[in-house]
């Protein structure tokens, strides 16, 4: 049985990252364990801590070979204590798959076999955000389906273990959103792709087993032009600068796409290094180059693009 998507993605980061300097890697190992928080989760820039960015700091941590017991038990505790609260769709499939890696990294289970009552309503929520389009909304009221909130539903349902209902319904959908000229529409009332939705329409149709329904030509020529003079991608056509999110998720959408060598990876390379804190031997990655301070998100992009950096030029 095949893993789900995003433990799968996980683990060919890390076999990525195992090629990272040691020191490298220790020293935004140690970066990401010194923000761990006295609850056992981590934050954001501001604010307190939630499961979306314990998720990415366990996420990079794990493909850094830098997560421990310490680390992942305090973890844990931080996920259980949120499984009661109302969350968020993307803060839910985060405490998901965060505890996904506590159970698979250091034996520390989170959500247990018997929580199938908890497991059953979480999809039943989601159904809540089931739009006639097919699709995943944001929110229950809404009534067109979002593309990454489609990708984040299906993500959800591998991982609570729940098939997700009509498969073909999705289909339509992502259809739908693809535009003529290449790349995927966030939302139908978008005027422009996006790498960003083009990477989460890309992963929705992997994740099901569907990417060889659907000619990705225009995609693949999409993605391939939005390569900047800084090395890295640009998020959309309008954007006239690199950010390293959409480098990460739109070289790892050529990838999937066997279409990596449209770009330059080695620039790929030059600037998601260029994109560490620029505090001299701080450790963490800032998102772009206009930005001054580092975060767990960003840190595990710039990880993540470098590691799939590596396994593209082996």
């Amino acid at each position: 049985m095949s893993l789900p998507y995003l433990q799968e993605l996980t683990l060919q980061l890390a076999l990525g990252a195992s090629s990272l300097d040691e020191g490298f890697r220790r020293r935004h190992v140690d970066w990401l364990v010194a923000k761990q928080r006295s609850d056992g989760g981590f934050a954001g820039r501001e604010g307190e801590s939630d499961p979306y960015y314990t998720a990415f700091a366990l996420r990079g941590l794990w493909i850094a070979g830098g997560l421990d017991d310490s680390v992942g038990k305090r973890a844990a505790d931080f996920l259980r204590s949120r499984l009661q609260k109302r969350e968020s769709v993307i803060d839910l499939m985060s405490l998901i798959f965060g505890a996904a890696i506590c159970e698979m990294a250091v034996g520390q289970v989170v959500i247990g076999d018997d929580d199938l009552h908890w497991r059953s309503n979480v999809a039943a929520m989601l159904e809540t955000l089931r739009t006639d389009d097919g699709g995943f909304a944001k929110t229950p009221e809404g009534r067109a389906g979002s593309t990454y909130q489609t990708f984040l539903s299906v993500l959800c349902h591998q991982l609570i273990d729940i098939p997700v209902n009509d498969v073909e319904g999705i289909e339509r959908f992502l259809a739908s959103q693809a535009h003529d000229e290449g790349g995927y529409l966030e939302i139908r009332a978008a005027k422009r792709p996006g790498v960003n939705p083009t990477a989460a329409a890309i992963g929705t149709l992997k994740a099901m087993g569907r990417l060889d329904s659907v000619d990705h030509t225009n995609t693949v020529e999409f993605l391939s032009e939005m390569q900047t003079d800084e090395g890295g991608l640009s998020a959309n056509t309008r954007i006239p600068f690199a950010d390293l999110l959409s480098s990460f998720t739109g070289l790892l959408t050529l990838a999937d796409l066997d279409a990596s060598t449209r770009v330059n990876v080695d620039s790929i390379r030059r600037y998601a290094l260029a994109m560490e804190s620029p505090k001299s031997g701080s450790g963490g990655f800032i998102g772009f180059s206009l930005d001054q301070t580092a975060d767990v998100e960003y840190t595990f992009y710039g990880l993540a693009a470098l590691s799939m950096c590596n396994l593209l030029s082996n």
